[in-house]
């Protein structure tokens, strides 16, 4: 796969998302988060530009979700997303066992079960790092999160750094 491919996917997202800057701005920072991580924890070239392309497409069924059900909800997300998700990649030439595991990882981004790779885990890590940020969450759920959820060394680092 071409080295561009991390830009082209992030420029179609921005065309996706066009009018949105909130939603823009999310997954930018979940993208950024994921890239970190994923350098820190020494993940192989190909799972990282995996776990890039997840994150940048993470909540690309949001817009569906409000449209067909009036609801953000997680598993509406991951419902109407994983299709987006595997359709703008293959739009792009992305090859098919990693539109299919980027499109797994975005119909899972919101089940926090059954975690089957550091990339899935690092989705969910990075997302919440913003998620709790943007939604204003209190210490103790946070720290509920964090126990229950976490499993990187860089992400909980992370975590501590920004929410003590």
């Amino acid at each position: 796969m071409e080295k561009h491919a991390i830009g082209e996917l992030f420029d179609a997202m921005l065309a996706f998302d066009a009018g949105d800057a909130r939603r823009i701005q999310h997954f930018i920072k979940v993208h950024a988060f994921a890239k970190r991580i994923g350098e820190k924890e020494g993940l192989l070239e190909h799972t990282q530009r995996v776990l890039e392309a997840a994150a940048l497409v993470h909540d690309i069924g949001i817009h569906a979700a409000e449209q067909k059900y009036r609801s953000t909800a997680g598993n509406l997300q991951e419902k109407e997303g994983a299709p987006l998700a595997a359709a703008m990649l293959e739009k792009l030439g992305w090859p098919s066992d990693d539109v299919a595991r980027v499109s797994y990882l975005v119909g899972h981004h919101h089940t926090y079960r059954g975690v089957d790779g550091k990339d899935y885990q690092i989705l969910l890590e990075a997302d919440f790092l913003v998620n709790a940020y943007e939604d204003a969450m209190k210490t103790p759920q946070i720290q509920a999160f964090a126990e229950k959820v976490f499993r990187t060394e860089s992400g909980k680092a992370m975590l501590k750094t920004m929410f003590g």
